[in-house]
């Protein structure tokens, strides 16, 4: 299967403010019509052809073969990838990243705190001290972004204590 962009595709990548996240948008950038869904996993993770399955659905990619083909087969795919690993660290890193590119004070000051946590109980409870300051610094949708992503990277244990008042 090749997925190809569409129209919508094309014009949600020039408009930057699109619903699409950061690991979508990279994904229609590489669905050129010359790389095939193997190969987009490689690239990309276990969990393209999940994300090929989203794209199709919402109208952003086709393939030659049609999209009820190409849906069918990135199910097959996807139901044989294992579920991604969760850690706290990951997590750390990620919002560590992200309080980074925020260029703002507070930031700043949260991104010094997270990084001298070294208790698990003090790095969740910064974490979710940045978490609620972030949609000031940042837009709703982009903060929004980041808490989903967190849930996906943090472990099961954690998410409920982090989210527990945010």
């Amino acid at each position: 299967m090749l997925p190809c962009k569409t129209d919508l595709a094309r014009h949600a990548l020039q408009a930057h403010r699109t619903a699409l996240d950061m690991r979508q948008r990279r994904l229609l950038i590489l669905c050129d019509g010359q790389r095939d869904l193997a190969v987009l996993t490689a690239l990309l993770g276990p969990d393209t052809p999940a994300r090929v399955i989203q794209l199709i659905q919402a109208g952003y990619l086709h393939t030659a073969a049609g999209a009820a083909d190409a849906t069918a087969d990135a199910a097959t795919m996807a139901s044989g990838t294992r579920e991604r690993r969760r850690s706290l660290a990951a997590a750390r890193i990620y919002l560590l990243g992200i309080l980074e590119m925020q260029r703002h004070p507070r930031a700043a000051a949260w991104f010094g705190e997270l990084q001298r946590s070294r208790d698990d109980a003090l790095t969740l409870g910064v974490m979710q001290q940045a978490l609620q300051e972030l949609p000031a610094l940042t837009t709703p949708g982009y903060s929004e972004r980041v808490r989903r992503h967190l849930l996906e990277v943090l472990p099961h244990e954690h998410c409920a204590a982090l989210f527990a008042t945010a």
